[in-house]
């Protein structure tokens, strides 16, 4: 357990020690303080309370935070390889799963610590800037908890989508692109999709990594031909999870990674 924790905490210093890490948590710390402030200097104090403002500021942060999270999982396979340091991993005395996982627990730590940096920053500026709640403290608590868990489930399906890309294709250019696309093309694909009466519609991905946030205000989720519940969606992304971490895994270390 002890060399797995160095492993981790090796990982770790390899991504905090770069300087693009520190350009991306500046980014979230700034992004919501700009956002903020234009809303309030645009329309003053009455204009939102601060949940509503809140979440804005989140959704557009998630944004960045799962794009910055793709970066760091695409590179951290794809990148040994550029680089020529997996040889320097496979020559000491620990198996490729063990160096593979260490990689996986590091980026979403990274992930966390984004999270937990967006949600205090956004939290505390437009505290100071904005009118109090519109409803119940703890309905609004509520509301904002579970929509950064959701929105950290969506991040952790994407980001492991692009690890798993990472480990297949030795490329974090094709991880990077297919993951954004990913997220980002979801939105497009699912419109014509939700029309359909088509069963097997409800077992894309595509259907879920949108649909998500709605369970929050709506059990039955957010498409009428498609009724679904909460359970069902994290059902079937689990099941992609897991698809997507046995392929990163059986292809790192079957493969001949030292070539």
């Amino acid at each position: 357990m002890a060399n797995f924790l160095k492993l981790v905490q090796n990982e770790n210093m390899k991504v905090f020690q770069r300087v693009r890490t520190w350009i991306m948590i500046g980014i979230i710390i700034v992004l919501p303080i700009l956002i903020s402030l234009g809303v309030y200097l645009s329309n003053g104090a009455k204009s939102n309370s601060y949940w509503s403002m809140m979440q804005t500021d989140s959704a557009i942060l998630y944004i960045f935070i799962i794009i910055f999270t793709v970066v760091v999982a695409a590179e951290s396979v794809a990148g040994e390889f550029t680089w020529g340091t997996i040889k320097l991993l496979l020559i000491r005395p620990w198996s490729r799963s063990a160096i593979l996982l260490s990689k996986y627990v590091s980026m979403h730590m990274f992930a966390l610590a984004l999270t937990a940096i967006a949600f205090v920053v956004t939290f505390i500026i437009n505290v100071i800037l904005f009118n109090g709640p519109d409803a119940s403290e703890t309905a609004n608590w509520d509301y904002i908890l579970k929509y950064y868990l959701f929105q950290f489930i969506v991040l952790m399906f994407i980001v492991s989508f692009g690890f798993m890309m990472s480990s297949a294709f030795r490329s974090g250019g094709l991880a990077i692109g297919l993951s954004i696309s990913l997220l980002f093309a979801g939105t497009i694909i699912t419109g014509p999709l939700s029309i359909s009466n088509k069963a097997w519609v409800e077992y894309l991905p595509f259907m879920h990594i949108v649909g998500l946030l709605s369970y929050i205000s709506d059990s039955n989720g957010p498409f009428e031909n498609h009724p679904m519940s909460l359970g069902f969606s994290l059902a079937v992304l689990a099941g992609y999870f897991v698809l997507f971490n046995l392929v990163s895994w059986t292809v790192f270390r079957k493969r001949d990674v030292a070539a």
